[in-house]
């Protein structure tokens, strides 16, 4: 899977769960303060990453993960592992 691919499918997900239109979902936008989300829905987010690239993301480093950018950089060195 390509970095391109895995952004793709980060920024779909993102847009999916967050209900944003696909021209506010960049990888500098940051999760709660530019997207919207509130806790539950960053847990909800965590757990379509974990399914979708069938990774576990432990819950000390989800606050490490603020952006989709954030989203897309750690996915992809998870999948490489």
């Amino acid at each position: 899977m390509t970095t391109t691919d895995i952004e793709k499918q980060v920024i779909e997900i993102v847009r999916e769960q967050l209900d944003v239109k696909p021209e506010d979902c960049t990888l500098d936008k940051i999760f709660t303060d530019d997207l919207g989300a509130d806790s539950l829905a960053i847990v909800e987010l965590v757990l379509a990453f974990e399914e979708h690239f069938e990774i576990k993301i432990p819950d000390e480093e989800v606050e490490n993960i603020k952006t989709v950018g954030d989203a897309v950089n750690y996915i992809r060195a998870r999948r490489k592992a």
